[in-house]
């Protein structure tokens, strides 16, 4: 049973969810929900999610130093783009390391954190479709979105971006 959403009860603001990786569109997502965000009265999280399926068990000490070495690229990611937030709309956003499935991880910290309103992705630009997240999304039985997602054109400039945010 889906969590019970808190933002607009008194003592909560609603957060604006964004998905951090290395994909070209994700800084429209970051621009969307920064503005939207500020200009709702509103608040930002910012989630990376370190993939674990890649790590060899049998090679502890290698798949420990490529963990890290995630960790330290996730984490440059995430300051980078939390800095770009703050540059563009004065908000602080919360950053959030996972590890684990990127939907799967989505969806646990949507459940556990009832102010998370709104997920906010952008679509690719290129003739591949909209993006490997929002085609995992759109395609995955395991996970079931329990809020509304904005899925933010790639192509729109700062301005189109403004306009609507």
């Amino acid at each position: 049973m889906p969590r019970t959403r808190q933002s607009f009860e008194s003592g909560h603001h609603r957060k604006f969810l964004v998905v951090i990786d290395e994909t070209p569109e994700c800084d429209r997502a970051v621009y969307y929900a920064s503005r939207r965000a500020v200009r709702t009265g509103g608040k930002l999280v910012m989630l990376a999610v370190i993939s674990t399926g890649e790590a060899n068990q049998q090679w502890l000490g290698v798949g420990e130093l490529m963990r890290a070495e995630a960790r330290d690229e996730v984490e440059k990611r995430l300051d980078h783009f939390a800095a770009r937030a703050r540059h563009l709309a004065g908000v602080d956003a919360e950053l959030v390391i996972r590890e684990g499935g990127k939907a799967e991880e989505i969806q646990k910290l949507i459940d556990e954190d009832p102010d998370i309103g709104v997920l906010v992705l952008a679509a690719g630009t290129g003739n591949q479709g909209p993006g490997p997240l929002v085609s995992s999304l759109a395609s995955s039985r395991s996970v079931t979105m329990t809020i509304p997602i904005t899925i933010v054109p790639g192509q729109l400039t700062d301005e189109e971006l403004d306009a609507l945010a």
